[in-house]
C-alpha cells in the first residue's frame, strides 16, 4: 500500500510515506491513517501540512488513481491549537442546546484527548451504532481470544503443578524405601520391627499429600472463578449486542 500510494505521489524520490494508524470500520471498511515526509537535498526533512496532502488528493485524476485501488474517501486530521479548541468548546455548535453541550463536556472521559461531537440525524445515529457494532466485534474477538490463552495457561499451570507433586511425592517415597531396605539389610531389629517407618517420615508424608490435596482443591476454584468471570463478560458483551440490533431494527 505504501508503494502504491508513493506512485500516486509521482513516485517523488524526496517523498517517504509513513503510516500511521489503521482501524477497522463498519461495512467492511477501513481508516488508514498516513503522513507524507519531504526530505530536501541538504538532509533536513519536514512534515508535509495535512491540507496541503489533501488538496493534492482531492484533485480529479489523482481521485480517480485512488478509487482504482479501493480508496472510499480522503480527509484531513490536524491538532487544534488551545485558542481554538477553547473556542470550539466555549459555543454549542447550531442546533445543539447550550445545557446539553455544557453537560456533553463534563461527560466527556478524557478532555485531553476527545472533544464532544454532535450527533443529528438518523444517518449519523446509524453510523455511530456501527462505529459500536464493530468496537464490540473487537472486544468480543479480544475477549475469545483471551479465554483460549487462559484456559491453556491454567492447563499448563496444573500439569505443572501435577508433575511437581509427582517428583516430590516420588522422592519422598524412595527415601521411606531406601530406609526400609537399609533396615531389611542389616537386619539387627526383631522380625515385627523390621519393616517399621520413622514416625516422623510417616507425618511429613501425610502432611504432603494433604498439602497437594489442598493445592489442587485451590487451583480447581481458581479456575471455576474465572471460568464465571468469562461467561459474565460474554453474556454482558451478548446483551450488550442484543440491545443494538434492537435499535437498528
Amino acid at each position: 500500500m505504501v508503494e502504491t500510494l508513493h506512485k500516486v505521489l509521482g513516485s517523488n524520490q524526496s517523498l517517504t510515506v509513513n503510516v500511521d494508524g489503521v482501524k477497522a470500520l463498519p461495512n467492511d471498511q477501513t481508516e488508514v491513517i498516513i503522513y507524507v515526509v519531504e526530505r530536501s537535498p541538504n538532509g533536513t526533512s519536514k512534515r508535509i501540512p495535512a491540507t496541503t496532502l489533501f488538496s493534492y488528493l482531492e484533485q480529479g485524476n489523482i481521485k480517480a488513481q485512488l478509487a482504482s485501488i479501493g480508496v472510499a474517501m480522503s480527509g484531513t486530521r490536524t491538532e487544534l491549537s488551545p485558542a481554538q479548541l477553547k473556542q470550539l468548546l466555549q459555543n454549542a455548535p447550531a442546533g445543539v442546546d447550550p445545557i446539553i453541550w455544557e453537560q456533553a463536556k463534563v461527560d466527556n472521559p478524557e478532555p485531553d484527548k476527545l472533544i464532544p461531537v454532535p450527533m443529528v440525524g438518523f444517518k449519523e445515529l446509524l453510523r455511530r451504532l456501527q462505529f459500536q457494532e464493530q468496537m464490540t466485534k473487537q472486544h468480543q474477538t479480544r475477549v475469545d481470544k483471551n479465554q483460549a490463552t487462559t484456559v491453556a495457561k491454567i492447563a499448563q499451570y496444573k500439569r505443572k503443578l501435577m508433575d511437581l507433586s509427582h517428583r516430590v511425592l516420588q522422592g519422598r517415597l524412595n527415601e521411606l524405601m531406601s530406609q526400609i531396605r537399609m533396615q531389611n539389610h542389616f537386619g539387627a531389629v526383631r522380625s515385627e520391627e523390621r519393616y517399621s517407618v520413622d514416625a516422623d517420615l510417616l507425618r511429613e508424608i501425610k502432611q504432603h499429600l494433604k498439602q497437594q490435596q489442598d493445592g489442587l482443591s485451590h487451583l480447581i476454584s481458581v479456575i471455576k472463578d474465572d471460568l464465571e468471570d468469562i461467561k459474565l463478560i460474554e453474556h454482558g458483551l451478548s446483551d450488550s449486542g442484543h440491545m443494538r440490533g434492537s435499535i437498528l431494527s
